[in-house]
């Protein structure tokens, strides 16, 4: 069951001049090119709210529907990706990944596409429905979505706080903003030979290799090889690029880099134990930013660091004895490449079902600590 069509208009003013009337339809949009074309258009839009992303949650256990207000000529003016995950007892949850793309500061808009949604959720028996906007921190933003019912400082899926690299300066002002041991590293694996190229599909599998060697090494996550496969071919090479590093003829490292309009992600990053003085990791992050720059993005989002305000993070960096998880690992990297140091606002969630929400909670909080979260 999807939320059905209807039309929505504003309403007059209390002073009885009447307000312009606009037809708003609620609709789920199945053409790609009507919805990307909405994504790229709307300010906040975000690669994780493109078709191809929810096309390759959909090939693992995952259902995207593609909610919007549309006018009458169906060029949609708000809008939520919302990915469905079946749960036992015939239930599911409900994630809209960086969205929904909506002015929240319209309580009119907000709400009309927040009703299609939940009655599709409420249709889909989803016990709760999370959200992240793709929006900077800020009490008052996160007191507007309150006021629709969300509940705040959710658990988050994806990482609330990262680095933003701005690409406009030149490429020399870019490296003179780096810290000097970073703009050194680049610097020294190139002097000592180490090659970055763009790898092809087959080449998936070398990193999957580096990807799982990262996992045993650092305690990480991975996806499985199905997953990074689909990835690359859904968006590479127009979207997406896998670059990996050679040392001596061995591919020692290599990232993932995706493309979204003004913006760069990197999502996915690995390297081996081999090799590393080279450091080869330093350079792929540079041809990843050159990357970006040849197909116009002004943004290099590094995606992801410890949620932490920026003073603690500065202090725990200083004190790197005591510091020494792979996290804060990551981000004694990542800060070499300068930036600013940006949170979102996390995640919120809408609760349909209170007692199973407490339950899948409850579930949640048992699976981190056995997996040592």
């Amino acid at each position: 069951m999807h939320p059905p069509e209807r039309k929505a208009r504003h309403p007059t003013h209390a002073d009885g001049g009447a307000r312009a009337e606009e037809d708003l339809r609620c609709s789920i949009i199945t053409e790609r090119a009507v919805w990307q074309d909405f994504v790229a258009r709307h300010p906040a839009g975000h690669l994780l709210q493109s078709w191809e992303w929810g096309a390759l949650k959909a090939r693992f256990g995952w259902q995207a529907i593609r909610v919007a207000l549309t006018d009458e000529a169906g060029r949609p003016s708000a809008g939520a990706q919302v990915l469905l995950h079946p749960l036992p007892g015939a239930r599911a949850f409900a994630y809209v990944p960086k969205g929904p793309l909506v002015d929240w500061q319209d309580p009119l808009q907000a709400g009309r596409l927040l009703n299609a949604v939940h009655q599709l959720c409420r249709a889909r028996r989803c016990i709760f429905l999370k959200i992240e906007p793709p929006l900077e921190d800020d009490a008052a933003m996160r007191a507007a979505i309150v006021r629709h019912g969300f509940r705040p400082h959710a658990p988050t899926v994806q990482p609330p706080r990262t680095i933003l690299i701005d690409l406009r300066p030149s490429e020399e002002a870019i490296l003179a903003a780096m810290k000097p041991k970073t703009r050194y590293n680049i610097r020294l694996a190139a002097r000592k030979g180490v090659q970055v190229y763009a790898g092809h599909a087959d080449q998936v599998a070398v990193f999957y290799q580096l990807l799982q060697d990262t996992g045993r090494r650092d305690g990480f996550a991975i996806h499985s090889d199905a997953y990074y496969r689909a990835a690359y071919a859904l968006f590479a090479p127009q979207h997406a690029a896998l670059l990996l590093a050679e040392v001596m003829g061995e591919v020692v490292a290599g990232l993932m880099v995706f493309a979204h309009g003004t913006t760069a992600y990197y999502l996915f990053g690995a390297s081996s134990d081999r090799h590393r003085a080279h450091m080869p990791t330093y350079l792929l992050q540079w041809e990843a930013m050159r990357w970006a720059r040849a197909r116009g993005c002004t943004t290099y989002d590094l995606w992801g660091i410890p949620d932490a305000e920026e003073e603690t993070l500065e202090s725990h960096l200083a004190d790197a004895e005591r510091r020494t998880g792979a996290l804060w690992g990551v981000y004694r990297f990542k800060r070499g490449f300068g930036g600013r140091v940006v949170r979102s606002v996390g995640a919120l969630d809408y609760v349909y079902d209170p007692l199973l929400y407490r339950l899948y909670r409850w579930w949640q909080a048992l699976r981190r600590r056995a997996h040592g979260g």
